[in-house]
């Protein structure tokens, strides 16, 4: 059996993050939560729900995603499968066994869940983070051929490919840095469609104009520091 390990990097997330932790399957072997600087019961919520939590002080969604790494490193044995998932309550947590089976049953290194059109509720997805995705993975496909269609952060990577690509974005490119590294060291992919509905609560990010103001130019810069590398 493949060792499996979910991080959830979450900020002031109470009032979701017990609902993701219950609906992961029961083929995981820990759950990480990574409570980046929340000013809630988070942490609270999230042990009595039966996850292992790590606080993250600085803030951004990198920093709570290597904090994460950072832990994993450290055990003894090392996991075969690391699934990234949002601790929103946007996605489906049960599609985890989805989003792993290519790696499972076809040996690829990297899936994407992608968020399409047609299994999105409705305002799910801000008309800006619709634009955001098009545009990045349209710059994608221009310079490196890539076949993404979405930045999904539901997503599922062999570790020791993780480690390879030496992570380093600490806020909003985390996403993006990470399919840039795989197209660049030419790992496998494939993108599985899954749903997406409205989160719980307002989001950090595309819910702010600074918010979506700082992603878009992260994206953008790594898109384009990683075309200039070509």
């Amino acid at each position: 059996m493949k060792i499996i390990k979910v991080i959830i990097p979450a900020y002031n997330e109470q009032d979701a993050i017990a609902n993701v932790i219950n609906e992961i399957p029961k083929i995981v072997d820990e759950v990480i939560v990574i409570s980046n600087n929340s000013t809630d019961k988070t942490i609270e919520v999230a042990k009595n729900a039966g996850a292992t939590v790590l606080s993250e002080n600085r803030k951004g969604y990198g920093f709570a995603c290597l904090k994460g790494l950072e832990y994993i490193a450290l055990q003894e044995v090392k996991p075969d499968i690391i699934v990234f998932l949002d601790g929103d309550y946007s996605d489906f947590p049960e599609e985890l066994t989805k989003i792993v089976a290519p790696i499972l049953d076809q040996n690829i290194d990297f899936v994407i869940g992608a968020r399409v059109s047609s299994l999105r509720e409705n305002g799910s997805m801000t008309p800006q983070q619709v634009f955001g995705n098009w545009l990045a993975t349209f710059l994608m496909k221009l310079f490196f051929k890539a076949k993404f269609s979405d930045l999904g952060p539901f997503r599922a990577i062999k570790y020791d490919k993780l480690v390879q690509l030496q992570m380093e974005d600490k806020t909003y490119g985390w996403t993006v840095e990470m399919q840039l590294k795989v197209l660049k060291q030419k790992m496998t992919y494939v993108e599985i469609p899954v749903r997406y509905k409205n989160r719980i609560g307002i989001s950090k990010v595309s819910g702010t104009v600074k918010g979506t103001v700082m992603a878009g130019i992260k994206i953008i810069g790594w898109i384009l520091k990683y075309s200039l590398k070509k």
